[in-house]
């Protein structure tokens, strides 16, 4: 059993930065690949980025890339989502998740954004972006 507690959020004007946390604790952090999804008001859950339990690969939603970073310090057990140049369409509820399943597995099969693949869910912290 993994537990997962995000952190960071909160309001921030349009064009700032956050940076998200995701602590984990229970079954080994580092054995894990690690998402952050996000889901806005009336809309479905989606994907963000994903990073492997080793030498920090990581994939993003394509839209997101050069804008969103997610790291990870196996030591600390902790997963981070620093975001910048924010906009109000990334007013969500953020959630990180993690899943058993090997980064290249969910690379192989395009399944990163897939919720089912993932084991174990956070509670999710809220941004808001103001314009």
């Amino acid at each position: 059993q993994v537990q997962l507690v995000e952190s960071g959020g909160g309001l921030v004007q349009a064009g700032g930065s956050l940076r998200l946390s995701c602590a984990a604790s229970g079954r080994a952090f580092s054995g894990f690949t690690m998402g952050w999804f996000r889901q806005a008001p009336g809309k479905e859950r989606e994907f963000v980025a994903a990073i492997g339990w080793d030498r920090g690969v990581t994939y993003y939603k394509d839209i997101l890339k050069g804008r969103f970073i997610t790291s990870r310090d196996n030591a600390k057990n902790t997963l981070y989502l620093q975001m910048n140049s924010l906009e109000p369409e990334d007013t969500a509820v953020y959630y990180c998740a993690a899943t058993s399943k090997n980064f290249y597995f969910l690379a192989g099969s395009r399944s990163f954004g897939a919720t089912n693949e993932y084991d174990y869910w956070g509670q999710g912290t809220q941004v808001t972006v103001s314009s």
